[in-house]
């Protein structure tokens, strides 16, 4: 079941709402994939001089974590929300991404779900 917070005002707000979106970790484990894929194609972009390289990683990216939220998770990715949510999502990924590779994920996941659990608001739909 997927845990939302109030709809985001800040990124700091909005980065609760992205961890609150990605309780699952499979669906955490292929956003990594994936966005571990389109660095590696943003590496061969530059080191070939192919910036169409640049749109295969974006692809391979967003195929990972799209995936990740319609099998795993069942909810819509943050980035449908708004453009500003697309923007403020891109940066989460890197986020999650960087703290995946250093194990401190799990802690944001746990302190985000009791966040939610404990939110007074009682909004059902963040991104209605």
């Amino acid at each position: 079941m997927t845990t939302q917070l109030a709809r985001p005002q800040s990124f700091r707000e909005f980065w609760d709402y992205y961890v609150s979106q990605h309780l699952n970790r499979t669906n955490r484990r292929c956003h990594f994939v994936g966005t571990t894929i389109g660095f590696g194609w943003l590496v061969l972009a530059i080191a070939w001089r192919q910036p169409w390289f640049i749109l295969a990683g974006l692809a391979s990216g967003y195929a990972g974590a799209w995936f990740g939220h319609f099998v795993f998770e069942k909810n819509k990715p943050a980035t449908w929300g708004s453009p500003l949510f697309a923007v403020w999502s891109f940066g989460s990924d890197w986020i999650m991404w960087a703290k995946m590779l250093t194990g401190r994920m799990d802690r944001e996941v746990t302190r985000v779900g009791a966040l939610a659990r404990n939110d007074s608001s009682g909004v059902a739909q963040a991104m209605a």
